[in-house]
């Protein structure tokens, strides 16, 4: 039985482009978040740590696919949440400033969203491959997001928060469909377990499929309560003996 393998998350472009906007966004915040704006510094931790959020939950998720699918779906669903509510937070500071996000029909806007994503070549080395690939990423919107005019820096922003969201969007849907189709680590741990058990009691195996079987009863037809070899796969293989 395979189990998935941890540390995808660095291949995942909702992770580049995530860390892109926890980067940009500490930096918003240490450039136009001045005391007078923001005199507690409240504002200024609660977007770093929705950035933040943003990021390391979805890394999380990741993480733990050895544990659940439906925790990593969870985790990957507070990381959507988290972001949206940055970017809420980066709508009310241009409002805040009597400014309208700029119209996704703008010059500017389009320049934005036809910046795509490189391919992740990491190399042997893939934590210092990675960083230097999201480096090199953020490098493409710095006409923006390293601007002296916080307008031009929000906008940016917002536009790359929404396709970070709309990619774990996407995200969510993948997990949903592959947790539907196999389960995840709790659901094969038992099959692990109902297979070992089976094998133990010297049943035969299944010649469908060819896992070992477990017997059965038949709850109704004619031989009902009677006794027969069932496939431990089943439902997914309906193999069967007699007894």
């Amino acid at each position: 039985m395979d189990f998935d393998k941890p540390g995808g998350f660095r291949w995942l472009d909702s992770w580049v482009m995530g860390s892109i906007v926890q980067l940009a966004t500490i930096r918003f915040c240490e450039k136009f978040l001045t005391r007078q704006l923001d005199p507690t510094g409240r504002q200024y931790d609660q977007m770093t740590q929705a950035a933040r959020s943003g990021v390391m939950n979805n890394v999380e998720g990741n993480e733990r696919t050895s544990t659940s699918k439906e925790t990593e779906m969870k985790l990957t669903n507070v990381a959507h949440a988290s972001l949206a509510e940055l970017k809420g937070d980066y709508e009310k500071w241009l409002l805040r400033h009597g400014l309208i996000p700029w119209s996704i029909d703008s010059e500017e806007s389009q320049r934005i969203y036809a910046m795509r994503l490189d391919r992740p070549n990491y190399g042997k080395d893939v934590v210092r491959g990675s960083c230097a690939h999201i480096l090199a990423q953020k490098a493409k919107f710095a006409r923006w997001l390293d601007a002296d005019d916080h307008e031009a820096v929000a906008n940016c922003l917002l536009i790359l928060l929404s396709r970070t969201i709309n990619m774990l969007g996407h995200q969510l849907q993948a997990q949903g469909n592959r947790f539907a189709e196999a389960g995840g680590f709790r659901e094969k741990l038992t099959e692990i377990r109902v297979e070992a058990r089976a094998r133990q009691d010297g049943a035969p195996e299944c010649p469908e499929c060819g896992k070992p079987m477990k017997k059965r009863k038949a709850g109704s037809g004619p031989r009902a309560g009677a006794e027969f070899w069932g496939c431990t796969g089943y439902p997914a293989c309906r193999g069967v003996r007699q007894v």
